[in-house]
């Protein structure tokens, strides 16, 4: 699929503010994608490529900003996403000036409308309201499965791009595989909003309140003496956060009575 094909559709999305239309619109450009191209724009959509964190500064995006092309381009997610593992595989005292270097080129390849959407999806400002419950809702739309059943399988997987890549692929058949599984982070449960609280009450029926305290949301994943941490991102943090890991290990082994 061609770049603005989807940048088109970004826009159309950002343009409606009603729900069902964004997931029409979603699930309308997820049947025209080739298997290989589906996590690529899951990814893109949603304002996290499947490379993660890619090292690109606000400084080096602004060193290697670029003329943009003025007619139509033959750009394809494919060849976005090959840019972007190049970009990610980079390292060493003269890393930053090859960014800036590819970042200009891949750039100059671009339209201003797909500029400005590679721009915003590099610095994680994709606003258009298909954040991932409205995506979810399009991949079971266009793949013509319960929503229900992509959500419990994307929240096993960690993953919902890989999900739709697999259900596409293989069909329902594709779900079977996803189960809870030690030290493959579950995806935490997205909370939706409301327009009031009187709304978010009635939605709900009775509900119980508390207060919400800072601080990190994780997941901790344990086997014996292995452990492992994992951000609300799914970012393993296992390292950086040696007193939980310490305090996870002296646990017992079946863990936490709940009654006592």
């Amino acid at each position: 699929m061609l770049l603005h094909e989807l940048v088109a559709t970004s826009a159309a999305v950002r343009a409606t503010s009603a729900r069902r239309e964004k997931t029409a619109l979603l699930a309308d450009l997820l049947t025209r994608l080739q298997p290989a191209e589906v996590a690529v724009a899951i990814g893109f959509l949603t304002g996290w490529p499947r490379q993660g964190r890619l090292g690109v500064s606000w400084a080096t995006l602004a060193a290697a900003q670029a003329p943009s092309a003025t007619a139509a381009t033959t750009l394809t997610l494919l060849e976005v996403d090959a840019e972007l593992t190049g970009l990610k595989s980079l390292s060493g005292a003269r890393s930053t000036a090859e960014r800036k270097h590819r970042l200009g080129a891949l750039l100059r390849r671009a339209t201003a409308a797909e500029q400005d959407f590679l721009l915003a999806m590099l610095t994680g400002e994709v606003r258009q309201g298909a954040l991932e419950g409205v995506m979810l809702e399009a991949v079971a739309r266009a793949a013509g499965l319960p929503a229900e059943r992509i959500r419990r399988a994307a929240m096993l997987a960690g993953d919902l791009a890989g999900v739709a890549e697999a259900v596409f692929a293989a069909g329902e058949a594709a779900l079977a595989q996803y189960a809870i599984q030690l030290f493959r982070p579950l995806q935490p449960m997205l909370a939706d909003s409301a327009a009031t609280p009187a709304d978010a009450l009635a939605t709900l029926g009775k509900a119980i309140l508390e207060w919400k305290l800072d601080g990190a949301r994780i997941q901790v994943h344990r086997d014996g003496e292995r452990v492992a941490v994992y951000t609300r991102n799914l970012n393993e943090v296992t390292a950086a956060v040696p007193e939980v890991v310490e305090a996870v290990r002296a646990l017992p082994p079946g863990g936490i009575d709940p009654r006592r």
